[in-house]
């Protein structure tokens, strides 16, 4: 349950491609058509139903979006659309209780709320045999809401919704959002307040206010709804109507006029935060969704800052190296959308001549448009973007998504096809001619840096009387249809699921001794593929923590004959998506490739494996990023949390004792050379000990050409990795409480962890059932306690990765500031009396969260880079092909015995407790507890003097 706002279609590529005596073939010169065929039909009630029918899973994509957001909020009402799906989510007339619970119960996967500016919106992907139950839910919340509603509901979403805004301004940077729209739009505009609202109108909300704003906005011919997966027309037809048919029509409401609130004249403003570097934001105003001049600023934004081959990528990060990152994109929305441009200028460095460096560089694409080979470049990039991205069904920008934002803000349900057109009908012109329309002369933008210095939080604007609501009468258009659902029966649930499905994998050897895998998948024509390595962070020279993770990071900035820059510009040319990173007990090396680009994309990748250059200038310019990104982890309260509870858990000198995030410290990369790297590269990277992974719309018979001619002659090039030995850690005697001082936080990040048996145990599978119960999933314990019932924190939970050796459980949970003792006493309480019987798991609990984990699993392999993860998990720990099977069954079988016995692996007394806040709020709250020694760390870990 976000706050979300619609993003471009342009996301940035990073990817590589590798020559040497071999010629690659001609490139296409754009990415495939995928297109998303669909049928449709309006109910006499106005519901608006788009099908799209796609067969390669048993699963259905089930998605409603209502047509209203925060910019139908009146004066003194903000927050209301956030907050009111919120309390859709808290059961319904005929469903009281949690909504996630049945669909729990069913293995629905990727559901999830959302709200923005102009839209909100509901999804699930469910079983197909689930349907029924799906859509039962979906129009119960939409046809017999109010009665659910009360005042104990409300105050518990209100406190959950106030926490997530906290939680969000609590992050480095946090509050620049709020503060440029209050600036971009001026009072009045719809888009002039933020999404999630101000405090005051929060606390103001009364019942009859937000009963009001669902019966204005929440009728069915305010909504579209998509069904996409396995389904047809005539079965969506006859289960929308009996389901959804007999929902009275509310009034059909006005949107509001389209208004861009472009400016006239250059703007500024400052503010400061808690952060380690200076940021610029400078933004303007320009036109609204849908318009062909969006998708042409898109590719004017990827030419001039979407990328490492984007002019000011190329300007500010590599020739100048003034800043660590810089991005432009379009947000687009639908009254007027936002060019934005950032730039994370260097510790210390000349704000000023970064910001006169961007207008010089924007100025001169704004005088003469992008060349052909960068506006191909763009195009090629968002194109195959779009491609992967249509791979999935339901969730986050999958089809389903995309048929929905198509028809409710253009009417449209393919406007995409009018998206991909514009692209592909654009010119250096054409887009020269957008950028000027929209940035140029008389366009005016909004300059706001963020400089370090103490968090000085946004004042509220002074509250106002807020506008009464009136409820408009129904529409009187439309009407309903009879319905025999019987709502006091409950939603139908299924008593039959499908069977889970799991692609089977074909092998090889390539002359290099490097194991293939295969697994085909020929939804979109794409191949993805990893190239997986034995030596990981683990294997890192105690005084060089961060070596295998910055060596990798470093494969991808130039290889074979091309710089970093060349290769960048390679890679987007293919529309290839490629990179190298390096996990606690493997490295790997992954590509995505457009199957028409495949070989090319591989001469890449294999340059990109076994050619890097790593030039000393690359190295330097990576070194500065790298350790600035350092500097923002350690004000970032998770990332500091994941950078220091390792060495407190697993002690000095232990491998795992390195900061989780694998970024290392300041000092060990700051000493890192040339020959540190190069070493890794040729000690690490050996084919002969290595697995190939490949995904994708490609068979054996002709991909292993392919690799042959790139990989086949590939031999090691110094002797095999030293592989550290993962020794066992003694378990905490006692509960230690380490404080770390966050100045001004309005959140504790509280995090509790302990150590569980490597993920080869035999009882693995038992530990990680017993952590569905405390805290795996959004119904168990911790979440339904912290977040539900006391509202103090925005999301709490549990878990632990797979690892060779010990496995790190972290429990945790932010939460308001001003609970932060008891937040950590009720913590305790709940694993404590997990683990030692005094409240063990239920054998509905237990039932339940087999469920979550097993009759999920057939919609869990929708994408073939979901099916690429659990390959090279099976390859890391040494599992059978048909894991997903056994594990499955072992679930299913496991008792509820089975469960409270490995419940005592989470022990109250072996708990290392790390809590990130303000010091003068947090330390006396916690140390009132007494329930272990108290330390406060400074942000490196180590213990700061007590003050005299």
């Amino acid at each position: 349950m976000n706050v979300f706002r619609p993003a471009a279609l342009a996301l940035a590529l990073v990817g590589a491609l590798g020559v040497g005596s071999y010629t690659p073939p001609a490139l296409a010169a754009t990415a495939p058509a995928v297109n998303i065929p669909y049928e449709s039909f309006t109910l006499p009630n106005g519901l608006r139903v788009i099908v799209h029918t796609d067969r390669k899973a048993p699963i259905v994509a089930v998605n409603v979006w209502y047509h209203v957001g925060s910019k139908d909020e009146p004066a003194g009402r903000t927050g209301f659309a956030h907050l009111f799906e919120h309390l859709m989510f808290n059961g319904s007339e005929n469903a009281p209780g949690e909504f996630f619970t049945p669909f729990k119960a069913v293995g629905a996967t990727d559901q999830n709320g959302t709200t923005n500016s102009d839209r909100t919106n509901y999804f699930e992907n469910v079983p197909t045999t689930a349907l029924d139950m799906a859509l039962w839910m979906e129009s119960d919340r939409m046809g017999h809401l109010l009665g659910a509603i009360d005042q104990p509901t409300l105050d518990e979403q209100r406190g959950v919704v106030q926490n997530e805004k906290r939680q969000g301004e609590n992050q480095p940077y946090g509050q620049v959002w709020d503060e440029l729209g209050r600036i971009m739009y001026p009072a009045g505009h719809p888009y002039h307040h933020s999404t999630i609202g101000s405090m005051n109108d929060l606390n103001a909300a009364s019942l009859d206010d937000v009963k009001t704003w669902f019966k204005t906005w929440y009728g069915p011919n305010n909504a579209v709804l998509v069904l996409a997966g396995d389904i047809d027309l005539a079965t969506a037809r006859e289960k929308v109507t009996k389901y959804f048919g007999d929902i009275p029509a509310g009034p059909s409401m006005a949107q509001p006029a389209i208004n861009v609130a472009a400016h006239t004249s250059n703007t500024r403003s400052a503010m400061t935060d808690t952060v380690p570097q200076s940021r610029i934001y400078r933004i303007w105003n320009v036109a609204q969704y849908g318009q062909p001049d969006i998708d042409r600023l898109d590719l004017f934004a990827r030419v001039l800052a979407g990328g490492k081959s984007s002019r000011l990528s190329k300007r500010l990060v590599h020739d100048d190296q003034l800043v660590d990152s810089v991005r432009a994109m379009v947000s687009a929305s639908q009254l007027g959308s936002n060019f934005i441009i950032t730039a994370a200028v260097k510790q210390g460095g000349d704000v000023a001549r970064v910001e006169a460096i961007i207008d010089e560089e924007l100025q001169r694409l704004l005088r003469d448009g992008p060349s052909a080979e960068e506006l191909n470049r763009a195009r090629t990039g968002i194109e195959a973007d779009w491609v992967r991205g249509v791979e999935r069904i339901g969730g986050f920008g999958g089809k389903a998504d995309v048929l929905a934002e198509c028809t409710v803000y253009t009417g449209k349900p393919d406007c995409y096809r009018d998206v991909l057109k514009t692209l592909a009908e654009a010119s250096t012109d054409s887009v020269r001619a957008a950028g000027n329309s929209w940035l140029g002369a008389g366009k005016g933008s909004h300059t706001l840096v963020v400089n370090p210095g103490p968090r000085v939080p946004i004042a509220e604007e002074p509250a106002v009387a807020p506008t009464p609501f009136v409820i408009p009468k129904p529409d009187p258009r439309y009407t309903t249809v009879t319905s025999d659902v019987d709502r006091k029966a409950g939603p139908p649930m299924p008593t039959r699921f499908p069977d889970l499905i799991f692609p089977n994998q074909q092998r090889a050897t390539l002359s290099n001794g490097t194991k293939v895998i295969l697994a085909e998948r020929h939804d979109i024509p794409v191949v993805q593929m990893s190239y997986e390595f034995r030596a990981g962070q683990a294997a890192d020279p105690a005084n060089r923590p961060g070596l295998a993770s910055f060596t990798m990071g470093l494969l991808d900035e130039g290889a074979g004959e091309r710089d970093s820059l060349a290769f960048a510009d390679r890679a987007e040319a293919l529309g290839a998506n490629l990179g190298a990173s390096a996990g606690l007990d493997g490295s790997s090396g992954y590509l995505s490739a457009l199957k028409q680009n495949l070989d090319a994309s591989v001469a890449l990748y294999a340059d990109m494996l076994r050619r890097p250059r790593f030039e000393q200038a690359d190295i330097d310019r990576v070194r500065g990023q790298w350790i600035a990104g350092i500097r923002q982890e350690k004000v970032n309260p998770n990332a500091l949390t994941a950078r220091v509870m390792p060495q407190l858990v697993f002690g000095a000198g232990h491998p795992y004792a390195a900061p989780r995030t694998g970024s290392g410290t300041e000092a060990s990369i700051g000493g890192l050379s040339r020959a540190d790297l190069q070493g890794w590269h040729d000690r690490a990277l050996r084919p002969q000990d290595a697995t190939l992974v490949v995904v994708g719309d490609t068979t054996l018979a002709e991909i292993l050409p392919v690799l042959e001619r790139h990989f086949g002659d590939w031999k090691p090039a110094g002797d095999a990795a030293a592989a550290n030995a993962i020794p066992a850690v003694a378990a905490q005697p006692r509960p230690r409480v380490f404080l770390i001082d966050q100045p001004g936080a309005v959140q504790a990040n509280i995090t509790a962890a302990e150590l569980l048996p490597p993920s080869s145990d035999p009882k693995s599978t038992e530990y990680d059932m017993a952590n569905m119960v405390i805290g795996g999933d959004f119904t168990a314990r911790l979440n339904m306690n912290l977040r539900e019932a006391k509202h103090w924190s925005y999301g709490a939970g549990s878990g632990a990765g797979g690892s060779i050796g010990p496995r790190l459980w972290m429990a945790r949970a932010p939460v308001q500031i001003d609970k932060t003792g008891e937040a950590v006493a009720e913590m305790r309480r709940e694993i404590t009396d997990y683990a030692n019987g005094t409240r063990p798991a239920s054998a509905e609990e237990v039932e339940g969260m087999e469920r979550v984990l097993t009759l999920s699993l057939p919609g869990a392999y929708e994408t073939a880079r979901s099916v690429l993860g659990t390959i090279t998990s099976n390859v890391l720990f040494g599992r059978p092909d048909d894991y997903v099977f056994r594990r499955k069954a072992e679930i299913e079988a496991m008792t509820p015995g089975q469960v409270n016995a490995a419940a005592r692996v989470f022990s109250p007394n072996a708990l290392t407790w790390v809590i990130v806040g303000d010091l003068k709020q947090i330390e006396a709250p916690v140390r009132a507890l007494n329930i272990g020694e108290v330390t406060v760390l400074d942000a490196d870990g180590k213990p700061v003097p007590p003050k005299p």
